[in-house]
């Protein structure tokens, strides 16, 4: 296991995931981040096939430092405080950094008229590919954080035939077996089952808002679970036959992983709430992955003092500075 070891008060794994992010960290996060921000620009990025998505490129001097993207988590942004923080620790050590906003998250949900779903990994590997071309630089990663490192490793997968030249990828917490994450969301501590409700809630009615003739989504506040929406959801919008067949195809368990080619580093905590440790055993086991287990950290939380700072911005700094 590795050597993350928070203050004894901080070691519970839902104080750790709950105050990763609540409010009362965003000021903490803004502050250190503050040079990140004031440099951020906003960039729409053509995936092709009429797609658009959308980021926040910092750069310092383009094209002379290597450049790290990062992906949220679901129902996360660009401006969640995990990905802020990330993006501000990397970019004060003199990163470039672009904050990836993956459909129908944060400002973007008048872009595209179909609805974000955890399979579209395609337009998220053209988006990746699209930042590699208009910000050309020495060196290029890709870090992820919960379902945002479940797509930075299938990202990498595909990146040698998308011509995308990544140097290292690491995944935070990433969403391994989507129907064992689902169960351990609704059979867990209630908040993150309601939280996530709440969230996703939110986002198909602002997308409502945006194209009123998308039949169906004026039902979405009768169900009670996230597995009824999920149900509802896959059979209306997208062509999968069936919830659990959808859940299965991004999963990231089983030969998902065994053509991985680029160096990747998943950091996995063995208390995580929503992401079941057990489900690690079962990853492929190619020679450039490299799996690092802690005993806290609960599920993206890695917080390592009373000033809420973070430990997995750290173990980011030490990969990418290889």
């Amino acid at each position: 296991m590795n050597d993350f070891n928070p203050p004894y008060l901080l070691r519970n794994q839902h104080i750790q995931s709950i105050l990763n992010s609540i409010k009362l960290r965003k000021p903490f996060v803004n502050r250190r981040s503050r040079g990140m921000r004031n440099a951020a620009a906003s960039h729409i990025l053509d995936c092709g096939k009429g797609v658009r998505l959308q980021g926040y490129f910092s750069g310092h001097n383009p094209g002379q430092n290597d450049l790290c993207i990062l992906i949220h988590g679901w129902e996360g942004s660009s401006e969640s405080s995990y990905i802020l923080s990330a993006a501000g620790t990397l970019w004060n050590e003199g990163f470039d950094v672009f904050r990836l906003n993956m459909r129908d998250h944060g400002p973007t949900h008048h872009l595209n008229e179909g609805l974000f779903h955890s399979c579209r990994i395609d337009e998220v590997v053209d988006a990746v590919q699209r930042v590699q071309e208009i910000f050309p630089h020495k060196r290029m990663f890709l870090a992820g954080f919960s379902l945002g490192g479940n797509f930075a490793l299938r990202v990498a997968v595909r990146a040698p035939a998308a011509g995308i030249k990544l140097d290292k990828v690491a995944a935070i917490c990433p969403v391994l077996y989507p129907p064992n994450t689902l169960h351990a969301m609704e059979n867990g501590l209630q908040i993150y089952h309601l939280y996530f409700m709440k969230k996703w809630r939110n986002a198909l009615r602002i997308k409502h808002k945006h194209f009123p003739n998308l039949k169906g989504l004026d039902h979405i506040s009768g169900f009670k679970s996230i597995s009824d929406m999920t149900d509802y959801f896959v059979g209306k919008f997208t062509d999968y036959p069936d919830m659990m067949t959808y859940l299965k195809g991004y999963a990231i368990t089983g030969n998902a992983l065994e053509n991985l080619q680029i160096p990747s580093v998943i950091i996995a905590s063995i208390d995580d709430p929503i992401i079941p440790a057990k489900d690690i055993q079962n990853l492929a086991s190619p020679d450039c992955l490299k799996i690092e287990t802690t005993r806290f950290g609960g599920h993206c939380g890695y917080l390592k003092d009373f000033r809420l700072n973070s430990w997995a911005d750290d173990r980011l700094k030490e990969l990418f500075h290889y």
